[in-house]
């Protein structure tokens, strides 16, 4: 992996600001991903998944946006970062689940309890399934590239998601939810949340991407005309 191409010169040309606006909603989306995954969300008994699987896409996409745009290196330290963030967001939730709470708020306390014992689970799946996802996704996105000399985004994004998916869903619901959900739920789960990102990332996310890319591209072309 560490001998994908990088232009160096990227990181200069973009600038400061887009990359650290990107990376920080990457990041956030990821950490509200792990909290909303707490609630399992089903339809008619057939549609069973966690509602951070509607904004988890997003994520993706943003990750699309850096490898594109900053190259497979920069993306892999933004992931690794973001890593490190949910490591952070357990510890200090679990630092507060341990903690006592006034008697009258008893009952705002054990629904504090209730997600936050839960989310060190969720953040362990989502972890295995991160790493493996995205690490995956960015350095496919990459080699997508290389082999169609910068053309056809769409396949980047798609196909890159479509292995990415696959390593990020599968470990997530065994470590998330075994124990918890039945095998007909997790199995369940695991087809609809892969099926549902991958929609989410066809319809949503690659023109969301798209715009992103042509805008920040545009700007570098700006500067280099008024320069």
């Amino acid at each position: 992996m560490d001998k994908v191409s990088e232009n160096p010169f990227k990181n200069r040309a973009y600038g400061e600001m887009p990359l650290m606006v990107v990376s920080t909603l990457f990041v956030t989306l990821y950490l509200v991903s792990n909290v909303m995954a707490v609630k399992v969300i089903s339809f008619f008994d057939i549609l069973c998944f966690d509602a951070g699987t509607i904004t988890f896409p997003f994520a993706y996409m943003l990750g699309d946006v850096l490898t594109e745009i900053w190259g497979y290196r920069t993306a892999r330290k933004v992931i690794w970062m973001t890593f490190i963030c949910n490591i952070i967001m357990v510890v200090c939730t679990q630092i507060g689940v341990w903690l006592p709470s006034v008697d009258y708020l008893d009952t705002t306390a054990t629904a504090y309890n209730s997600i936050f014992t839960y989310v060190p689970r969720i953040v362990l799946g989502s972890l295995v399934g991160f790493l493996m996802g995205e690490l995956s996704n960015a350095w496919l996105m990459e080699c997508i590239k290389a082999r169609t000399n910068g053309r056809f985004l769409w396949i980047r994004t798609i196909g890159s998601s479509v292995v990415g998916y696959l390593f990020d869903t599968l470990p997530f619901v065994l470590i998330a939810f075994a124990g918890v959900l039945t095998v007909k739920d997790i199995l369940q789960m695991m087809a609809v949340q892969y099926f549902m990102k991958l929609g989410i990332e066809v319809f949503f996310g690659t023109p969301m991407a798209y715009s992103v890319i042509v805008l920040l591209k545009r700007k570098v072309l700006n500067m280099r005309h008024n320069g």
